[in-house]
């Protein structure tokens, strides 16, 4: 890769461990500190749209959204500026950090940013009886409590692809979750804007608050917390979708 417009290195780079998808790497040089992403885009089963993600990105920088300064984009290669600050854990956030991140989001949704691509909208899964039959094979010890639940989950998502979205679709993050998410003097920091796209409105608030409001699994959400993001939102200049019924469903 092509970094020499980031200045003269003072050292090699080093690998940041801690990703999912990608490679991660810190590059000081006589200009600053960068950190530079190489994409997978092999195990991508979407389209990478790079230079519409990276306007956004611009877009939201100059904005004052909190988030590392976007530096360039080439369709295997991500620079931002380097920042500083604590991983926040998979565990429920304070009040304070989960209004702020409502009203980021509030913010980000208000953003003028075009968007040529329509949300894309996958289809339920349906595949749990191969999924139980191959956990069956493979000795997993949940696959025979999986296949007496098989039937529920297709009627459940036979349930959903009837369901019309109510909307509205917003151009967002798509992913602010803890290990998108940086704390500075416990204030948020949004890292990884790849996923960036249409995305129904009520399904961001509600990942979103449901994400930092607990622990791994669901045995101890703090309502409180989720309900932080949604008042932080409100604040934030944010109209909630309506609550209810999610949708017309026949």
């Amino acid at each position: 890769m092509d970094l020499s417009h980031l200045g003269a290195p003072n050292g090699p780079m080093i690998r940041v461990h801690g990703g999912y998808a990608n490679r991660m790497y810190r590059l000081d040089t006589d200009q600053g500190s960068f950190a530079v992403k190489e994409i997978n885009l092999d195990d991508r089963s979407w389209t990478y749209r790079i230079e519409d993600v990276f306007r956004f990105e611009q877009a939201a920088f100059a904005a004052g959204i909190p988030m590392p300064e976007p530096i360039s984009a080439s369709q295997s290669t991500l620079v931002h500026r380097w920042v500083e600050g604590e991983k926040v854990p998979e565990a429920p956030v304070s009040a304070a950090y989960a209004f702020e991140i409502g009203e980021i989001l509030a913010r980000i949704h208000a953003l003028d940013v075009a968007w040529p691509h329509a949300p894309v909208e996958d289809p339920t899964s349906k595949d749990w009886s191969e999924l139980a039959a191959r956990a069956a094979e493979t000795g997993q010890p949940w696959a025979e409590e999986l296949t007496t639940h098989v039937e529920t989950f297709l009627k459940i998502a036979h349930f959903v692809d009837t369901c019309e979205r109510p909307g509205p679709a917003v151009l967002t993050h798509r992913d602010i979750h803890p290990w998108n998410l940086l704390a500075q003097e416990g204030r948020p920091v949004v890292l990884d804007w790849e996923l960036s796209g249409m995305l129904d409105l009520s399904s961001e608030l509600g990942s979103t608050a449901l994400s930092l409001a607990k622990k791994p699994g669901f045995d101890d959400i703090k309502p409180a917390i989720f309900r932080s993001v949604l008042e932080g939102y409100v604040k934030g200049g944010g109209v909630l979708p309506p609550s209810g019924q999610a949708g017309l469903c026949s």
